[in-house]
């Protein structure tokens, strides 16, 4: 149910933030309370991921590593370039530039694995590139971050790189680890991963949006084309590399979705946590988690609709 309307649900929370003062007064807000506990969050959220990846999941990956880092490689140079493209030639303010910056340069979306089953692609692939890239983050991500940011804003690798590692990885191989290792883990994993992981990513995205209140009143129109432009370019990206090496079309749809859907949840973190002179920086991130939702639901329903090959099987060798 929350997974099936994530961009219904995301709509209602963002609202209830973003008009908070006005529906409640001087009632305290527990979106602005929950600023300081992002990092914890995101951590409780990457945690939830671990205990519903499936048992075979590290078989999966090496029996397909070729067509698994092939895509991660995709993501991690395509995303990040196009990200910086898009903040050079926006001609946005600096902050923005960082969050478009950001919104390339992290891994996949958790959310791909679910509409890649919708839009009936190979859902296992899809969940093996998820699960590369994220447990390769700590690796790439702060070197694309120094790469497309520039020498003009200071950035440390390292501490970026075990951030990542205590936010990100740790956490993911920890749920794992609880959900394989004992008899209860893996039967509460399959239920209440889902819904801790999204609910938790929706609570992090509404408290930007209770951040940047007084940014978002005053409207964001022009952050849209270039957020619009790296989604959609990163469609392309992925449809194409995929094509190019003559994937099956599940494979294809897979591989799409998952170089389009950025985790946005993590960006904002990482805004948060490095960009605290750029509070605006914040703000690509959480429409961008509006925006990939979207059109990815709406490529994944022409999908399902049969006009591009509705035989196609959800998971082919």
């Amino acid at each position: 149910m929350l997974e099936r309307f994530l961009l219904g649900w995301l709509l209602a929370i963002c609202g209830v933030a973003f008009w908070w003062p006005s529906l409640f007064g001087a009632a305290t807000d527990p979106f602005m309370a929950s600023k300081p506990a992002i990092p914890w969050l995101l951590a409780a959220t990457m945690f939830a991921v671990g205990t519903m990846m499936p048992r075979d999941e590290v078989r999966q990956v090496a029996k397909r590593w070729p067509h698994v880092l092939y895509g991660t490689a995709i993501q991690y140079s395509v995303m990040p370039l196009l990200g910086w493209a898009a903040a050079r030639w926006s001609g946005l303010s600096a902050d923005y530039q960082i969050g478009l910056v950001l919104v390339g340069c992290v891994p996949g979306a958790m959310a791909s694995n679910v509409i890649t089953l919708n839009a009936r692609g190979h859902t296992s692939y899809s969940v093996s590139l998820t699960t590369a890239s994220t447990l390769l983050s700590p690796l790439i991500v702060p070197f694309t971050l120094s790469a497309t940011l520039g020498q003009s804003i200071p950035l440390d690798r390292v501490q970026v790189a075990v951030d990542l590692l205590l936010q990100v990885v740790l956490p993911v191989l920890g749920g794992y680890a609880v959900a394989r290792l004992t008899p209860w883990g893996e039967r509460w994993g399959v239920r209440l991963g889902p819904v801790v992981a999204n609910c938790v990513i929706l609570w992090i995205i509404a408290t930007v949006v209770a951040l940047n209140r007084p940014r978002l009143a005053a409207g964001s129109v022009e952050l849209l084309v270039p957020l619009l432009a790296v989604n959609l370019l990163g469609y392309a990206a992925g449809y194409g590399a995929a094509a190019a090496i003559r994937q099956p079309e599940s494979m294809r749809r897979a591989l799409t979705i998952e170089v389009g859907m950025q985790n946005a949840g993590l960006g904002t973190s990482l805004a948060l946590q490095y960009f605290k002179d750029q509070p605006a920086a914040t703000v690509p991130t959480a429409l961008y988690t509006f925006g990939c939702v979207f059109t990815a639901t709406i490529l994944a329903r022409w999908w399902a609709s049969g006009k591009r090959g509705a035989s196609v099987p959800l998971n082919p060798e």
